[in-house]
C-alpha cells in the first residue's frame, strides 16, 4: 500500500475549482498568464503548489485513456458539479490506496449497515490498526492520525457523501441515470474480473446487489451497453465509444 498525505491536503482544499483548472493547466502556465491569483483566492504560491501536487496525483491521474475521455468530457462541460464530483471520487479512490482503504473499512460498512453517522475517532482507530502493518504509517504521529481522520470525513463531505459540519452524517446518495451509465463505463475500464458482479468496486454505485441487478438490466439502458446475465455471472460490454458517451447521455 502506498501511503501519502493527500487526504490531509485535499480535505483542506478551499477552492474545488482548482481541480478543473489543473486539469488543463500547470502552475508554470498559470504564472505565465498572470499567476495563480488570477484564478483562485489562495494566497501563497507554496499552498497552491501543495494543492496542485495532491490534485494531480490523486484526483487527476488517469490509469487509462478511456476513462480520461469521460472525465475530461464531464469536467469540461460541467466544471465542478455534483455529477463531476462523483467521477472525481471514483478516480481518487482508484488512485489513492489510503482513501480506498478507509472507504472500504469505514465508509461503506457504515453506509450499507444503515448507520446515520461516522465519527472521527473510529476513522483514527482504523488508521491505528493499519499502522501495525504499514511501515510508512508507523512514521505518523498520533496528531497526524487524528488530523487525517478528521480530514477524511471533510473530504467525504466535499464529495457530497457526508452532511453537516461538527457532527457529520451520512448523505443518502442515488445516482441519476446519466451517472449510473457513466459508473458502468468507468467500472468496465478498471475491473479485470470477467464477472462484473464480483467487482469490489460495485459498492460505489450506492446500491445493494439486488437493487443493482434490477437497475442495470432496465431496458432503457440497453442502447448504452450489451449485458449478458445467467443468474450468477454478468458480462457487460459498452456500445458507445468512451469519447462520445457523455455527449450521447446529455443530448436533448
Amino acid at each position: 500500500m502506498t501511503i501519502n498525505s493527500d487526504i490531509n491536503v485535499l480535505g483542506s482544499l478551499p477552492d474545488l475549482n482548482l481541480i478543473s483548472l489543473f486539469l488543463n493547466d500547470s502552475i508554470e502556465s498559470l504564472n505565465k498568464n498572470g499567476g495563480h491569483r488570477s484564478y483562485t483566492a489562495i494566497k501563497t504560491d507554496k499552498s497552491v503548489q501543495r494543492f496542485e501536487k495532491a490534485i494531480t496525483s490523486t484526483l487527476l491521474n488517469f490509469k487509462n485513456k478511456e476513462f480520461e475521455h469521460i472525465f475530461r468530457s464531464i469536467v469540461s462541460a460541467e466544471s465542478i458539479s455534483n455529477d463531476s464530483l462523483f467521477l472525481i471520487l471514483l478516480n481518487a479512490s482508484n488512485n489513492n490506496d489510503l482513501l480506498s482503504y478507509l472507504n472500504e473499512s469505514v465508509y461503506f460498512p457504515a453506509l450499507y449497515s444503515g448507520r446515520v453517522a461516522i465519527k472521527a475517532p473510529e476513522v483514527a482507530a482504523c488508521l491505528n490498526d493499519l499502522k501495525q502493518s504499514e511501515t510508512d504509517l508507523q512514521k505518523w504521529s498520533d496528531s497526524t492520525i487524528d488530523t487525517t481522520a478528521s480530514k477524511y470525513l471533510t473530504l467525504l463531505k466535499k464529495f457530497n457523501l457526508m452532511e453537516g459540519s461538527l457532527n457529520k452524517t451520512i448523505a443518502h446518495t442515488y445516482l441519476n441515470d446519466k451517472m449510473f451509465v457513466i459508473f458502468i463505463y468507468w467500472l468496465l475500464t478498471i475491473e479485470q474480473k470477467p464477472n462484473i458482479l464480483e467487482s469490489p468496486w460495485l459498492k460505489y454505485c450506492f446500491l445493494e446487489k439486488q437493487s443493482f441487478l434490477e437497475r442495470v438490466m432496465q431496458k432503457k439502458f440497453s442502447k448504452y451497453y450489451n449485458l449478458n446475465f445467467n443468474g450468477d455471472k454478468m458480462k457487460i460490454e459498452p456500445i458507445i465509444s468512451y469519447q462520445n458517451i457523455y455527449d450521447e447521455l446529455t443530448k436533448p
